[in-house]
Formats: C-alpha cells, structure tokens, sequence
C-alpha cells in the first residue's frame, strides 16, 4: 500500500484537479513493490487489461493506493489495483482545511500483467529452474538442426566448387602438357647436329 498526498505540481487541470495519469504512476509503484516481493526483482509492466477512474482527485487531496498478485505464471503476473482518497481538502472554508473521511473514497482501479524475467527471479528458484530446463531440450534439438543445415550447406559448396576447381586445375596444366611435344620435336631435330658435332671432335683427337 503506498499513501500519497497529491500537491498543488500534480495538479494539472483547472480547478486544482490532478490528472487520472497520476492515480496510473501511482499503480505502477505499487505492481513494483509487490514484484520486488514476490521475485526480489522490480520486474517490467507489461500491460493494462483496465483502467477506470471512478472520481475527481484534488490538490492536497490524501491517496491510498492498493495492489495484489491474482496470477503468477512462469514469468507473468497478474495484478488487480485500487485508489481511494482518504482525506480531503475543504477549499470552500478554508485554503488548509480538510478532513479524514469516515468513508474512504474509491477514485481509479486497473488490472494489468507484469513480468519477471527467470533469470531475475531469486524468491523462485525451483519454478524459474523448472521452466529452464523445460525449454533446454527444445533450445538443443534447434541448435542440432541448424549445425546441421550449416553442415548440408558447406557440403554443397563444395560439391558445386569441385567442377570449377578441376576445370582450373585442368588449363592451368594444359600450357605444360602442349610444350613437353614441342620440346620433343627440338631434341629430335638437335640430334644430328650434335652427333655431327661429336663425330668432328672426333676426328680431330
């Protein structure tokens, strides 16, 4: 429960009356404080199911706001919230004068999921581990999948680069493989000369 006195800079509109966002950031305090009692973490709001503002809220006006947990699923938590005014101002005697009301005054209310993430939960632990290792066959079998598609993909690859690599491999060969014949031909018609030349050496011992 968080108790506020609404000052004359909440006020917003004429009339000193405070905007009904006000009563909103107040159900927000209130959804943190429960998280933090809950979960030991303040959590996030997520959304507003509902909000209804119920009666007009003043200048020096007193605020109790109220909040429960109606839900709590693996992250989720459901919550339900109310605002009363419990002391008013009576600007009609006086500029200070108020009074306690014997009958506290319902001015806004709101239902709205908040979340904690498990691993901010330290209150829960064997839930948070729970859900944990629900999902870690499920996180696995997908990192298995795609290890697997990785796989296929690099095997295509190189089922597809094969033919080019040997293409390649195949003309860069082809100038060594054209010159060993041309090399072959030169020897052949060398072959007299240096026969004719040993042959002169020859005779010349």
């Amino acid at each position: 429960m968080l108790r506020v006195r609404m000052s004359a800079k909440d006020a917003h509109y004429g009339g000193n009356l405070v905007d009904g966002a006000h009563m909103v950031h107040l159900f927000g305090d209130v959804a943190t404080e429960l998280l933090i009692k809950q979960d030991g973490d303040e959590g996030l709001f997520c959304a507003y199911d509902m909000v209804e503002f119920k009666a007009p809220v003043y200048a020096g006006d007193y605020i109790e706001a109220y909040g429960e947990i109606t839900h709590v699923g693996n992250t989720s938590r459901k919550m339900k919230f109310e605002a009363y005014k419990v002391i008013r101002t009576l600007p009609e005697i006086s500029a200070s004068a108020a009074e306690v009301l014997e009958e506290r005054i319902l001015v806004a209310r709101a239902t709205g999921t908040c979340v904690t993430p498990l691993d901010c939960q330290r209150y829960n632990k064997p839930a948070a581990k729970k859900a944990v290792a629900k999902k870690a066959p499920a996180k696995k079998a997908a990192a298995k999948k795609a290890a697997a598609t990785v796989k296929k993909a690099a095997a295509t690859v190189k089922k597809a680069a094969a033919p080019v690599a040997k293409k390649a491999a195949a003309k860069k060969a082809a100038p060594a493989k054209k010159a060993a014949p041309v090399k072959k031909v030169a020897a052949k018609k060398a072959a007299p000369a240096k026969k004719a030349a040993k042959k002169t050496t020859a005779k010349k011992k």
